[in-house]
Order: structure tokens, then C-alpha cells, then sequence
């Protein structure tokens, strides 16, 4: 079994930036890459290198997070607790799910460099 993660806003699209989504769509995966259930996990409120949604999401057995834009900081706290980020997706999350498991993903490689003030700042390079 594999889980992975999705940071999700509005219409079912994958949030633009990992730490600014509404909540996680977290699929569970079998051993032949079917989806076996589907649960969403409320969003922490503030940045995500700033927050512990990757202990929780550590702690759920998440391994994979398919991201659009995320700094290098939450790209690091997410390595190092075991969990792969896949850079650059975007899209319908159940259609991001669907090239996942085809393996028609590849990692963009880009993270965001920011900075914080009042307001999160991105620039994509």
C-alpha cells in the first residue's frame, strides 16, 4: 500500500502553492497502483514550512505528495520524514491521480524561493 498526497483548493484543482491549499486529498493506493480510498485531511492555517502538516501527514503513511509550487523548506521538512515530492503538477487532482499511476509524472524540480512578511511572497523561477 501506498498513500499520496495532494495539496487541494477550490474545484477539485491542486493548490498552486503546497502551504496555502484548503486540505490534503490523500489517495491510498494498492500494490498494483489502484486506488483502494480517498480521504481529505484539513489544511494548517499559515505556511506550510512553518506548520507540522508534514508530521501529519508523515504520520497517515503519506510517501508520495504531488505539488505545484513549494518552497524549499516544506520540499526539505517532507524528504527528510521519508515523503517523495513530485514538483510542478497541476490540474484536476482524480486526473493527476490517473498520470501517477501511469507513471506519467515527472518532478518539475523547481521549489519556490520566498520570503515572509505579512504577506507569502513566491517567486517561480
Amino acid at each position: 500500500m501506498k498513500k499520496v498526497a495532494i495539496p487541494t483548493g477550490k474545484n477539485n484543482q491542486i493548490e498552486d502553492h503546497f502551504g496555502h491549499c484548503k486540505f490534503y486529498t490523500i489517495y491510498t493506493l494498492t500494490e498494483d497502483n489502484q486506488i483502494s480510498n480517498i480521504e481529505q485531511l484539513a489544511s494548517e492555517k499559515g505556511c506550510g514550512c512553518k506548520s507540522n502538516i508534514a508530521s501529519v501527514l508523515a504520520e497517515k503513511g503519506v510517501q508520495v505528495m504531488l505539488a505545484g509550487g513549494i518552497g524549499a523548506g516544506a520540499f526539505t521538512v517532507l524528504n527528510s520524514l521519508g515523503i517523495n515530492v513530485i514538483r510542478g503538477c497541476s490540474g484536476n487532482v482524480d486526473t493527476l491521480m490517473k498520470e501517477y499511476t501511469s507513471n506519467l509524472l515527472t518532478d518539475g524540480g523547481e521549489t519556490c524561493g520566498h520570503t515572509h512578511h505579512k504577506k507569502h511572497h513566491c517567486n517561480h523561477a
